[in-house]
């Protein structure tokens, strides 16, 4: 396991004991949102949404970074679409995920050493990879 030498943010939250139906907030108020379990009627997104966002939101800095090395533009309207499932097997609670990603106008050579260089250096692709099935889509 990879030690932090230096840590430059801690993500706080609190959340209630409702759990998947309950609340959870950020101690700078900057989240505050309900939660409820995927597929009910309650208002609320799950932590599999927002994992999905967050995720998303780090492999398009992580491409943004490899397109700085490789000095190449993204362009405006590139995408993450994240698809995280919940399921089961044997009894037991698993994740995988996909992530579906849209360069217009890049090149699909050029897209695909983006997309290969984001999932090699975004923190998100690093703690799932070997622990859950994932895909990384260029589409």
């Amino acid at each position: 396991m990879t030690q932090l030498e230096k840590v430059l943010y801690t993500g706080k939250t609190h959340t209630s004991s409702g759990g998947r139906d309950g609340f959870a907030r950020s101690s700078d108020g900057r989240l505050d949102i309900q939660l409820s379990s995927p597929g009910s009627t309650g208002a609320g997104t799950n932590p599999e949404q927002l994992f999905a966002a967050g995720w998303s939101a780090c492999f398009i800095g992580a491409m943004g970074l490899a397109a700085g090395k490789m000095k190449v533009a993204l362009p405006s309207d590139l995408a993450v679409d994240a698809e995280v499932d919940l399921g089961t097997t044997d009894g037991a609670y698993f994740l995988q995920a996909r992530l579906n990603v849209s360069l217009p106008g890049v090149e699909r050579e050029v897209a695909q050493a983006l997309v290969d260089a984001a999932h090699a250096t975004c923190p998100y692709s690093k703690a799932t990879r070997g622990n859950i099935g994932v895909e990384i889509n260029l589409v």
